[in-house]
């Protein structure tokens, strides 16, 4: 089975404009993202891919492999799709270039299921909310599943609500995907569904559609970098953990 691993990367942004760019520690974001994807196992082969010559000038400043796409892309999955057209293989993974803490561990737990499964289309990750503020945090998507972690819902909006039963832990996306070739094609060849629509989260166009998404628990301490206040909390988070030696 060869995979692929393709890190989406845009300049553009109405949230942080140049967020790739970003620098941490003396390096773009998307090098940080590139360092953790290169480490996953299953790996074959990793790409960065943007429609930017800023983006394209990084990576290759820093020995990264990147692919120019088209600017015409609404969202990251879009740009996969490009790649995919370009470069056959027989799992995609989707690693957002927002979250240079991801862990190659996180990553991998995207993959495992497909190998597991032969019948599985897509995969997308969550992890625990353990900060209070990001449960009503509208940059932050959460993830309501069945009892088989297969997804039935992603929202902006702290749901579900606690009537019931107060027993509940609210858990959040981890941008990490899986696509079969199938699923990517179908994404990209048909239009955002109603809610889809609504909520801006793209995996929703699968679950509108009635694809069965696997969701994966990791216990991951990844933060996406939304905003100029996220990449200052992440600045901070990385500078301890390179204090402390920790070689990630």
């Amino acid at each position: 089975m060869k995979i692929i691993g393709i890190i989406p990367a845009r300049y553009q942004s109405s949230r942080f404009e140049g967020k790739p760019l970003a620098d941490i520690l003396g390096k773009p974001m998307i090098w940080w993202v590139y360092q953790q994807a290169i480490k996953v196992k299953y790996l074959d082969e990793v790409y960065v891919a943007t429609d930017d010559v800023r983006i394209e000038k990084a990576c290759k400043d820093n020995n990264i492999n990147v692919i120019m796409t088209s600017s015409e892309h609404k969202t990251g999955t879009d740009r996969i799709g490009e790649v995919a057209r370009k470069i056959k293989a027989d799992l995609y993974v989707n690693i957002q270039g927002d979250e240079p803490m991801i862990e190659p561990e996180t990553i991998s737990k995207a993959i495992i299921p497909f190998l597991e499964n032969k019948n599985l289309q897509v995969s997308n990750l969550m992890t625990k909310i353990k900060d209070p503020v990001d449960v009503v945090n509208f940059t932050v998507p959460k993830v309501i599943t069945n009892k088989d972690n297969i997804g039935i819902y992603l929202t902006r909006s702290t749901t579900p609500y606690p009537k019931g039963s107060i027993d509940y832990s609210y858990y959040k996306q981890v941008c990490v995907y899986g696509f079969t070739p199938e699923a990517l094609e179908f994404y990209c060849n048909n239009p955002r569904g109603k809610i889809e629509q609504i909520e801006d989260i793209e995996i929703l166009r699968f679950i509108e559609a009635g694809y069965k998404v696997q969701y994966i628990e990791v216990d991951s301490d990844t933060v996406a970098v939304d905003t100029k206040k996220d990449l200052e909390k992440v600045r901070f988070l990385m500078k301890e953990k390179y204090n402390r030696g920790i070689n990630e």
